[in-house]
């Protein structure tokens, strides 16, 4: 039973979201606030800024000490907050950043929640842990294989949370997603979205056989949801993604059809990108373009019975529509 009476009418859960300001935070602040969610989530900042109802200011992660204490009452905790994947990276040594706030600072803050008797830690990873590349889909059984050191981080912080769960007893469950998209998503698909809304034509349209798995925003946060009390998700690891996977040129043409855009592909040949993208030294970004990353979700839906709410198409409508509405 949870702290709060779980199962008792008229009681709320409290929860706890670390980085509720950023993408995935803010969809789920939304969701946990929303009514007869049954919980009342407090938002976890770096610094109070009223942004929601109740905020605890965590401070910088790779200085978390506690010493302030945690919110009172907890049920359980979703931990997002971390440093992601920075695009033009400036450290000399970015595995060392990466270890200090997404490891230490995360098992640390992991402790503080475990002394407090808080039942469940949720801690949101990356498919990288598994790998960069697919040759058949990942599951959660696979050797990880992480190649990045945003990934190398992320695997280290889920060995400590797992140490730290076989310690004292907490629930720690780990939900890896891929490429998460939705409404004012950045990085790679915002880029992504910039492209097909001003009908750039795109040397894409041969890249047909690869296949890549993707979350939208709002099954991810229905899985985070569902694993916050599903009995079944203790000490678990799932892969989060929409069930269906599609070549960069079916995405594309996909996201046109969302914005009511024709889709500009020209056939360029795959190996033909690959060259040029070495040539002028973007092998990173030939490798999310043309190779396969897929995620086998069978093991989430099987121990949750649970089945994403949405299909890629509404994933992509809703992702869209910000963009649509800016430009009436």
């Amino acid at each position: 039973m949870f702290a709060n009476g779980v199962g008792l009418e008229g009681w709320m859960r409290r929860v706890l979201v670390t980085g509720a300001s950023g993408f995935v935070g803010r969809g789920l602040m939304a969701r946990l606030a929303g009514s007869g969610s049954g919980w009342a989530p407090v938002a976890g900042v770096r610094r109070a800024a009223e942004t929601f109802c109740d905020e605890w200011a965590l401070g910088p992660l790779e200085d978390f000490g506690g010493e302030s204490g945690l919110p009172d009452e907890l049920d359980a905790v979703v931990h997002l907050a971390g440093r992601a994947h920075v695009l033009k990276e400036s450290e000399a040594d970015p595995l060392e950043v990466f270890r200090r706030v997404n490891v230490e600072g995360t098992l640390r803050l992991a402790r503080q929640v475990a002394e407090a008797r808080v039942r469940r830690f949720v801690f949101v990873s990356s498919v990288g842990v598994n790998g960069n590349v697919s040759e058949r889909p990942f599951t959660e059984r696979d050797v990880p294989a992480p190649q990045e050191p945003y990934a190398v981080s992320k695997y280290e912080a889920e060995q400590g949370l797992q140490a730290l769960a076989a310690e004292t007893g907490m629930d720690v469950v780990i939900v890896r997603p891929p490429l998460v998209y939705g409404p004012e998503a950045s990085g790679n698909f915002e880029r992504l979205l910039g492209w097909v809304k001003k009908g750039v034509p795109l040397p894409l349209g041969a890249v047909t056989r690869n296949r890549r798995s993707l979350v939208a925003l709002g099954n991810l946060v229905d899985l985070l949801v569902t694993c916050l009390t599903h009995p079944a998700a203790a000490n678990q690891v799932f892969l989060a993604g929409d069930g269906e996977d599609l070549s960069t040129a079916e995405l594309l043409r996909r996201v046109a059809v969302a914005m009511g855009k024709p889709p500009r592909l020209l056939p360029v040949s795959p190996g033909l990108l690959r060259a040029a993208a070495r040539a002028i030294g973007r092998d990173e970004m030939a490798r999310r373009l043309l190779d396969s990353l897929q995620v086998d979700i069978s093991h989430t839906r099987k121990t949750l019975g649970w089945e994403p709410p949405l299909g890629v198409d509404e994933g992509l409508r809703r992702a869209v529509a910000p963009l649509l509405e800016q430009g009436r």
